[in-house]
C-alpha cells in the first residue's frame, strides 16, 4: 500500500478528472493539484523577478518553481507617465506574460483565491489546489476607482476631461486631454491612501505644464497639485527641491487636500480639506488627472492571518519573512514595509528575499538585510529629471557623485532609455538587485554640494 506521502508525490502537476454525463454533455469536474518547492503569487515586478531568480538557482527542473497569474500582458509601469506626457506608447511599455516568465517556471495562468498557510496550501479560482514548501507573495497593490464617486464614469466618457495615467485601459487618454485643454483650470490630484510610485502624480503634473508653456498656453491655464500628504514630498532635500520647481512655473500646490467626488455633469470637483474634515471645496475644471485611491488587494484583506488590520502582508521589514508563517516572504507593493512602493524598492528587496530563503534551503543562516532603499526618477519635465534615491530613515541614498536634488537632462535619459532597458533585460531575467555595488565605488569620487535649504514648508 502506498502512503500519503507517495500519493502526494504522484499529483505533482497532474490533473485527476471526472466527468458525468448532463443533458446529453460531457461535464468535466476538475480537481486537479499541484506541488513545488516555491509557489510565487503574482506576475508583476516582483513576482517576474523572484521567479526568474529561482528559476535560474534551480535551472531545468520546471516542477520547483511555480508561478499564478491570469493576466496575459506584463506592464512596464513606470513608463505610464512618459505615455501620458506624449513621451512614449501603450504599446512599447508591455510583453506579453508568457515571454516575460521564466521558462524553467510553471506558469498557472489562473489567480489565487485562498490562502491555507497552516498546510501550505492556495486555492486558485479554478478549484485546483497548490501545495508549496515555500510561498512568495507578490500581489502588488490594487486600485480602487469606485472609492472615488464619479471617476470610474468620468474615465470611460471620452468627451470628459478626466483622466488618469494609473492603469492601462486609462494611460491612453491622459495626453490626449491634455491637448485638448485650452483654457481654464487643471487639477492634479494625489489620494489619501498608499501609492506605488509615489511621485508619479506630480510628474505628470510637470509633463503636462511644460507642454502647455510650449504651446503657448500658460497665459489661459492655471494648473493646481492637490495631494492629500502633508508635505510635496517625503524626503526633505528633494521636497526643497520640488517647491522651487513649483514656484519658478506657478504650479499651485494644496497639501491635505484630497479629492473626494467627480461630478462630470458640471465639470466639478469636491476636495475635503483633511485638516478640517468638515470642510469641502467645490471647484471647477477644465482638465482634472486622478491618482485613484490604493491599498491591498481584497484577497489579502480577506486573509488576516496573513496581514495587518489594513490587509497588507505582514513581514519583518528587514528580512521580509512573514512575521508569523517562516516559510512564508513578501515583497513589492502589497507588504507592510514603511518604504516607498517603487520598482527600485523591489530590486533591493529581491536580493533579500533570495538570499534567506536560500539559506534556508541549504540550512544555512543570511544576515542579508533591506535598509528600506527606494527610487523615484521625478520627471520635471521634457529633458530634466531629478533622481530621488532615499532609505527607511527618508534619508538620501545617491548612488551618483553629483547632487541629485538637481534637474539633469542624463537623468532624463536614464528614466527614458536605460530603466526600460534595465527592466526587461536584466531584472525581469533575475540579474538586478539594485544599484548598492555602483554606489559603493562612484561615491568614493562624491564632491556632492549640499542642496540650499529651502524656507518652504
Amino acid at each position: 500500500m502506498r502512503t500519503s506521502h507517495d500519493m502526494f508525490r504522484t499529483s505533482r502537476h497532474c490533473a485527476f478528472l471526472s466527468s458525468r454525463q448532463f443533458n446529453n454533455e460531457n461535464v468535466i469536474l476538475r480537481n486537479a493539484h499541484h506541488s513545488c518547492k516555491i509557489l510565487v503569487v503574482g506576475g508583476g515586478t516582483a513576482g517576474c523577478t523572484m521567479a526568474a531568480k529561482f528559476s535560474n538557482k534551480f535551472k531545468g527542473s520546471k516542477d520547483t518553481v511555480v508561478i499564478v497569474e491570469p493576466s496575459e500582458r506584463h506592464y512596464y509601469q513606470p513608463m505610464f507617465t512618459l505615455i501620458g506626457g506624449g513621451v512614449k506608447t501603450l504599446e512599447s511599455s508591455y510583453k506579453s506574460m508568457e515571454k516575460v516568465l521564466p521558462k524553467d517556471a510553471q506558469w498557472i495562468k489562473d489567480r489565487v483565491v485562498k490562502f491555507e498557510p497552516e498546510s501550505n496550501t492556495v486555492t486558485v479560482a479554478n478549484g485546483d489546489s497548490i501545495q508549496y514548501e515555500y510561498l512568495i507573495v507578490a500581489l502588488g497593490l490594487q486600485l480602487y476607482w469606485n472609492k472615488i464617486p464619479g471617476l470610474s464614469e468620468a474615465l470611460e466618457d471620452p468627451k470628459v476631461p478626466v483622466c488618469s495615467i494609473y492603469g492601462p485601459e486609462t494611460v491612453g487618454k491622459v495626453f490626449r486631454t491634455i491637448e485638448n485643454t485650452k483654457s481654464g483650470s487643471a487639477y492634479f490630484t494625489f489620494p489619501n491612501s498608499p501609492v506605488k510610485c509615489p511621485g508619479a502624480p506630480q510628474k505628470i503634473v510637470y509633463l503636462a505644464e511644460e507642454y502647455w508653456h510650449n504651446k503657448r498656453k500658460l497665459q489661459d491655464i492655471h494648473v493646481t497639485y492637490n495631494t492629500a500628504l502633508p508635505v510635496i514630498f517625503g524626503v526633505k532635500k528633494y521636497a526643497d527641491a520640488l517647491w522651487k520647481v513649483c514656484q519658478s512655473r506657478n504650479i499651485s500646490v494644496n497639501l491635505q487636500t484630497n479629492l473626494i467626488e467627480i461630478r462630470t455633469s458640471k465639470n466639478e470637483a469636491v476636495f475635503q480639506n483633511l485638516q478640517n474634515p468638515d470642510e469641502l471645496n467645490t471647484v471647477k475644471y477644465s482638465m482634472l488627472h486622478v491618482t485613484p485611491p490604493m491599498g491591498p488587494p481584497e484577497l489579502l484583506k480577506n486573509h488576516s492571518a496573513l496581514t495587518n488590520e489594513a490587509g497588507f502582508l505582514s513581514v519583518d521589514p528587514q528580512t521580509l519573512r512573514h512575521d508569523k508563517y517562516s516559510n512564508i516572504f513578501g515583497l513589492g507593493d502589497c507588504t507592510n514595509t514603511p518604504n516607498s512602493k517603487t520598482m527600485a524598492a523591489i530590486a533591493a528587496q529581491s536580493k533579500v528575499v533570495y538570499e534567506h530563503l536560500s539559506a534556508d534551503l541549504s540550512g544555512k543562516v543570511s544576515k542579508e538585510t533591506y535598509n528600506g532603499y527606494a527610487s523615484c526618477p521625478l520627471v520635471t519635465g521634457y529633458g530634466k529629471c531629478i533622481l530621488a534615491e532615499f532609505d527607511y530613515k527618508l534619508q538620501p541614498t545617491e548612488t551618483f557623485p553629483i547632487n541629485q536634488a538637481k534637474e539633469y537632462f542624463a537623468m532624463y535619459l536614464l528614466k527614458k532609455y536605460f530603466f526600460p532597458y534595465l527592466y526587461w533585460n536584466w531584472m525581469l531575467k533575475g540579474h538586478w538587485n539594485g544599484p548598492a555595488i555602483f554606489r559603493k565605488y562612484l561615491n568614493c569620487f562624491s564632491r556632492k554640494e549640499v542642496a540650499p535649504i529651502s524656507k518652504t514648508q
